[in-house]
């Protein structure tokens, strides 16, 4: 049988993802990703450099994935972060690994700058605005989207409705508060969608 280099990086990137999600980076241990992915620990310096690379692999990784399940759209602020909440509820761990990129690496990489600023330019293009309304538009959605798992399940529910029920329902009001905050601040009013 041939060693496939191709599927060892994946099962070590996949078990790294569920460490880090877990533990962070300070407390993520080689050991245990080597051991989860069923490979040798020396594959993680061979393919990824350092824990630190693996990383910033992993984090790539999964925005990558995040931005095929819920792409922005600069002219749909609202549909953005609905289609965002979906896939923050669907998998928790991408916004958690996203905290602890924030707790951990508090200064962006120029990557992320410049992948930012492009997409609050094509959104102060899209909605005629100034590129910093743009930019607190595109982080307020961002922040609603995450509202949800930022919240403890018995405030967010506090009447015990069906979890599916009341994601559903909040869901709709983060694309409500989204659209009318765009209306309101935006010269071209947008329609919400679901």
């Amino acid at each position: 049988m041939a060693y496939d280099s191709t599927a060892t990086k994946a099962r070590l990137l996949d078990a790294a993802y569920d460490e880090f999600v877990r533990v962070g980076l300070a407390g993520a241990r080689v050991d245990r990703i080597a051991k989860a992915a069923s490979a040798n620990k020396q594959a993680i310096y061979l393919y990824f450099g350092s824990k630190e690379d693996l990383f910033d692999a992993v984090m790539a990784n999964r925005l990558r994935i995040l931005a095929d399940v819920a792409p922005i759209t600069a002219d749909d602020l609202p549909g953005y972060a609905g289609a965002l909440f979906d896939a923050l509820v669907a998998d928790p761990g991408l916004q958690r690994l996203s905290q602890w990129r924030a707790l951990e690496f508090p200064e962006a990489s120029e990557a992320e700058i410049e992948s930012h600023v492009a997409k609050a330019t094509e959104i102060a293009a899209s909605y005629g605005v100034h590129l910093n309304l743009a930019t607190d538009l595109m982080m307020i959605a961002l922040g609603a989207a995450m509202a949800w798992n930022n919240t403890a399940e018995r405030i967010r529910n506090p009447l015990g409705d069906p979890e599916e029920q009341r994601a559903a329902a909040h869901r709709q009001a983060v694309v409500t508060a989204v659209t009318a905050l765009t209306d309101a601040l935006t010269a071209t009013p947008k329609k919400a969608t679901s």
